[in-house]
């Protein structure tokens, strides 16, 4: 444990910082849960509906710096390719 004031404050404010991440990041997943469960229903609205709400949430991530860029790009590729495959 910190025993420096500043070392005990970054030590609490980076507990904090890492429990806001992970609601986060649990809030993307989901996001790509529901476009996969909505495809494999295999109505295609439904899937290009859930795929457009997930875009912008995949996209946040990026930019709050939670995901890297390609990581982003590659679910939004796969997700974007399954819902195109839909018939």
């Amino acid at each position: 444990m910190a025993n420096i004031k500043s070392a005990i404050k970054r030590a609490e404010q980076s507990v904090q910082r890492r429990a806001h991440n992970m609601t986060l990041r649990s809030k993307m997943r989901t996001a790509i849960k529901k476009v996969r469960a909505a495809a494999a229903t295999g109505i295609k609205t439904d899937a290009t509906a859930a795929f457009q709400a997930a875009v912008p949430v995949i996209d946040s991530m990026v930019n709050k710096g939670i995901v890297h860029k390609n990581t982003a790009s590659r679910h939004k590729s796969r997700l974007s390719a399954l819902v195109k495959a839909l018939a």
